[in-house]
């Protein structure tokens, strides 16, 4: 049978301050297809065993997962270079496998053992990668720190940019505006990319914001808004921003309309504030990985047994990233004071006992 090489889909857009958005239609080629779907269902199947894991205590402390949002990190990875910058909240588990951390090193890192990409110092929140600042436990503040790096890319006019992503949640805080104030005076090439999932904490949108057009809050910095489920939108309005942004025309402002399926942390069960039928139609209609084999099958792409080969291995992968994250060692005690300092000699601190004991070691 015919296999089609290519796929044209329609993208939709909101626009503020925009004469002209992104290309209305998106074109999908059978690799790029596959390769979408290989990382979001990575991703979702991370994301299940982290919440497995979670449940059986071997992972502790704060953990946010990323189930549902999985086409906001695959279309915003295919729609910049990995010489790009991206920084984002504590929900960044899914950023960081897309950043090129493998999923061994994120299970490990959620386990808190030596081989987890932040030596397991770090844990859910604090992921690092080349080019990737992390997950940042405050809320907001990573937005900010993104526009400092956008500046660094412009003082070093190296061409690059930075993807600063926030929740509907963090879209209230007021030092989102001072970065946006600063990055449209300096035209920083800074995306700002707000990703709302509807509910920040247990707050639904409506009850946080007077205003929940996220995309056009940036007021003076021009702002788009597109379905954060269509890894294809989201793919071609993340091409449109970094456009803006390499051509010197200062930040643009970006809303996902996405959703998350768990709760907000592990501490809740995301039920209260809403229903479960709300989440099932959500599953059901606009889940971004189904809609993506749905119309990679409907137009003969792929066919369903290779979509079943790369599940299998899938979950071996994931399989064997928890039995490392399971049996890997944790750091010893000494480790402690470890890698504080880049560059600094051992250090002296004083009237820090127990652990006057310890040096720092970069």
């Amino acid at each position: 049978d015919q296999q089609l090489t290519e796929l044209h889909s329609k993208v939709k857009c909101d626009l503020h301050r925009l004469e002209e958005g992104p290309p209305e239609k998106a074109e999908l080629t059978r690799d790029q297809g596959l390769q979408y779907y290989r990382t979001m269902q990575t991703i979702r199947r991370m994301e299940l065993k982290a919440d497995q894991l979670y449940k059986q205590k071997i992972i502790r402390g704060f953990c946010h997962l990323y189930d549902g949002q999985e086409a906001c990190a695959a279309g915003i990875e295919a729609g910049i270079n990995p010489t790009d910058h991206l920084i984002t909240a504590y929900r960044a588990h899914g950023y960081t496998y897309t950043r090129g951390v493998s999923v061994k090193e994120i299970l490990a890192e959620l386990t808190g053992r030596k081989g987890g990409v932040a030596k397991g110092k770090g844990g859910s929140m604090h992921m690092y990668a080349p080019c990737f600042y992390g997950g940042n436990g405050i809320v907001g503040a990573q937005v900010p720190l993104g526009a400092g790096i956008a500046l660094a890319c412009q003082y070093q006019g190296n061409n690059q940019l930075c993807v600063s992503l926030y929740g509907d949640g963090a879209a209230n805080q007021g030092q989102l505006f001072e970065a946006y104030n600063m990055a449209a005076l300096w035209k920083l090439p800074c995306i700002f990319i707000c990703e709302n999932n509807k509910y920040g904490m247990g707050t639904s949108v409506e009850r946080a914001a007077a205003s929940t057009d996220y995309y056009k809050r940036g007021d003076y910095i021009p702002g788009l808004r597109v379905d954060g489920m269509d890894v294809l939108c989201v793919r071609e309005a993340t091409k449109f921003a970094a456009d803006h942004c390499r051509s010197g025309k200062g930040p643009i402002v970006m809303e996902l309309q996405t959703y998350r399926y768990h709760g907000h942390s592990m501490s809740d069960p995301g039920v209260s504030y809403r229903t479960r039928e709300e989440i099932q139609e959500v599953r059901s209609k606009s889940d971004p990985i189904s809609m993506l084999k749905e119309r990679m099958l409907s137009h003969n792409m792929a066919s369903v047994e290779e979509f079943k080969e790369m599940d299998v291995e899938i979950r071996k992968e994931v399989e064997e990233a928890a039995q490392f994250a399971t049996s890997d060692p944790e750091p010893p005690l000494d480790d402690l004071c470890n890698h504080i300092f880049y560059n600094n000699p051992p250090l002296e601190v004083r009237g820090t006992h127990p652990w006057a004991k310890l040096k720092s070691l970069s």
